[in-house]
């Protein structure tokens, strides 16, 4: 295995040394084990299938638990790796490898992966009484794609997954959804979704052609070698716009947002979970770990497009959520506004707002998740998930307002809770981010206004004033496996919130040198650590600032940049060269 000509990898962090076997294999792949052995369990024996899916989710959320004591955070480089040569073409010098990695961006979103979708799966076991086998076959097959992407460190493998994931939840949503325009739902997301891909395979083509117009001796789809290849400043702002659309709709930016509603009131429970949790972030993971690092010069130019975008979506989203008359659509709606955030943090470019954004993306993944598993919850008691057809639920079925209660305050952002991290370190990144200012941050900071007004509304009409509708006076509470889903949940909604600490150190290095990349220019040495670049240099009206360095070879605007809260939420001394890549 040859992991020696890009400073994201090293010998020491291949799989073989690491951890003795292939884990991150094996924990894509057994999602798709468990569907084929669902196949052949015979028909009717609905409750066999439930128990084999729910197993396999457990034991490949069980099996992601063993990469954190492994994982070293005092590094930013790509971890148990596994390359192997997948697709070979000699007379060309074509070799597309199958190549995984996780480094400490994606290993949370990883492990995001395997806790929702076993909680999805869990979610189920009442749900869906129709094809349950084939159910739990495409939620199975849906979550191999989701890991594949997260781990995929060559495009051609990436690209593959990521189009893998579009025919099992369009199949989620056309056959086992709750609505009218279940079918109408199902169309529009796969060709919103499509229509970016295409164009994104258009993006990774160019990348592969202009590489090899470089190193004529080699074809490569490898991330990490195209990430060291040198592109002109034209081919950036090209490349970035055709990334930018397949992101883009994924994430969904406004005005590319419109599937996302139809998309969640149509789908079952389980489905929405997925599509809030872990679908929506490929698209911000996508410009983590794509557009940003292979376009920075593009990154920086365009940070007042994707700023003022991400304005209107955390706005625009917030205030139509408040005029919702459903419940499953209001917090839709609260996804696009929530999502804003994130993008405008991983554009502010520096340590603090891209720490934010992930953090944000994972608390969102929690909250949003919950949200959906909360209405959910109702709707199979009722079957209707109009606001005006409840009121004073919490003299009914109090356990299940507190757990509402909880979720809510978390979505809010509430201090002691995990979104107020998250919110709090993208405001100020935004605000000391020498691409914005304060003047964006007080933009976005109008979003948290509404996000409260919203959420506090809904909570209020459903669970207090008069318990006024008789088919509402004898539901039941919710039994154990219900708040086993919820529990969980709830765990890591107190423990972000309280002691944020382990989980901004998995991703702290990792982010650091993405911040560095971002205000580098695409002609930095290989290694991409923060050598002198006289390239990066704007005379636009937001200028970015000059790579200078030190006598360490440090990059001193990033060093800078970090905040006083980061050594308080690090729980540690930070030091003056924390921005510095291993050499």
């Amino acid at each position: 295995m040859d992991l020696n000509f890009s400073s994201y990898l090293d010998n020491a962090y291949s799989y073989v040394n690491q951890i003795g076997f292939p884990i991150l294999t094996y924990i894509t792949f057994l999602p798709l084990l468990g569907a084929l052995i669902l196949m052949f369990i015979p028909k009717g024996k609905d409750n066999s299938v439930r128990i084999v899916a729910n197993i396999v989710a457990a034991a490949d959320m069980l099996l992601s638990f063993w990469l954190l004591p492994y994982y070293d955070s005092s590094t930013y480089k790509m971890q148990f790796v596994e390359r192997v040569a997948w697709i070979e073409v000699p007379s060309i010098n074509l070799v597309i490898n199958y190549f995984l990695g996780v480094d400490g961006i994606s290993v949370l979103l990883f492990l995001l992966t395997t806790i929702l979708g076993f909680i999805a799966i869990l979610s189920s076991w009442s749900a869906i009484q129709e094809r349950v086998k084939e159910y739990y076959i495409f939620i199975l097959l849906l979550q191999t794609g989701m890991l594949g992407v997260f781990a995929s460190l060559d495009f051609f493998l990436f690209y593959v997954f990521w189009e893998v994931m579009l025919v099992p939840m369009y199949f989620l949503i056309a056959v086992w959804g709750g609505g009218p325009r279940k079918l109408y739902s199902a169309i529009k997301f796969f060709l919103y979704t499509l229509f970016g891909s295409l164009f994104m395979l258009l993006g990774i083509l160019a990348l592969f052609f202009h590489y090899h117009s470089t190193h004529p001796d080699e074809y490569t789809f490898d991330l990490l070698k195209l990430m060291n290849d040198q592109l002109p400043h034209s081919w950036e702002m090209w490349l970035f716009g055709a990334f930018f659309l397949g992101f883009a709709i994924k994430v969904p930016m406004f005005p590319f947002h419109t599937w996302l509603p139809d998309a969640h009131v149509d789908a079952p429970t389980a489905g929405s979970v997925i599509l809030a949790g872990v679908l929506l972030k490929m698209g911000t993971y996508g410009f983590l770990r794509f557009s940003i690092p292979l376009f920075p010069y593009a990154s920086r130019e365009y940070v007042p497009f994707i700023a003022v975008l991400s304005i209107i979506g955390i706005i625009y989203g917030a205030m139509v959520a408040l005029v919702q008359t459903d419940m499953k659509k209001l917090v839709a709606y609260s996804s696009v506004s929530h999502l804003g955030f994130c993008m405008i943090g991983l554009f502010a470019l520096n340590a603090q707002g891209m720490l934010g954004s992930v953090l944000q993306m994972i608390n969102h993944g929690i909250s949003t998740g919950g949200l959906f598993l909360i209405v959910g919850l109702i709707y199979e008691r009722r079957h209707n998930r109009d606001i005006a057809e409840y009121g004073g639920l919490s003299s009914v079925i109090p356990v299940y307002a507190m757990f509402t209660l909880i979720i809510f305050l978390s979505s809010m952002g509430l201090p002691g809770m995990n979104g107020f991290i998250g919110e709090f370190l993208i405001l100020l990144g935004v605000f000391k981010s020498p691409y914005m200012g304060w003047g964006w941050a007080a933009f976005a900071s109008v979003g948290i206004i509404l996000g409260a007004a919203y959420l506090l509304w809904l909570y209020q009409r459903v669970f207090f004033g008069k318990l006024w509708n008789p088919k509402n006076m004898k539901l039941k509470d919710l039994n154990f496996r219900e708040m086993a889903t919820l529990v969980p949940l709830i765990v890591f909604v107190f423990w972000i919130g309280i002691y944020p600490k382990p989980f901004i150190k998995i991703m702290e290095k990792s982010v650091e040198q993405l911040v560095v990349r971002a205000n580098s220019d695409n002609t930095a040495v290989p290694g991409m650590t923060a050598s002198a670049n006289e390239g990066t240099k704007k005379a636009e009206a937001v200028p970015a600032p000059a790579v200078a360095v030190n006598e360490n070879g440090e990059n001193e605007n990033t060093v800078k940049a970090q905040p006083a809260v980061m050594p308080v939420l690090a729980g540690e001394e930070r030091s003056q060269n924390n921005i510095a890549g291993e050499e």
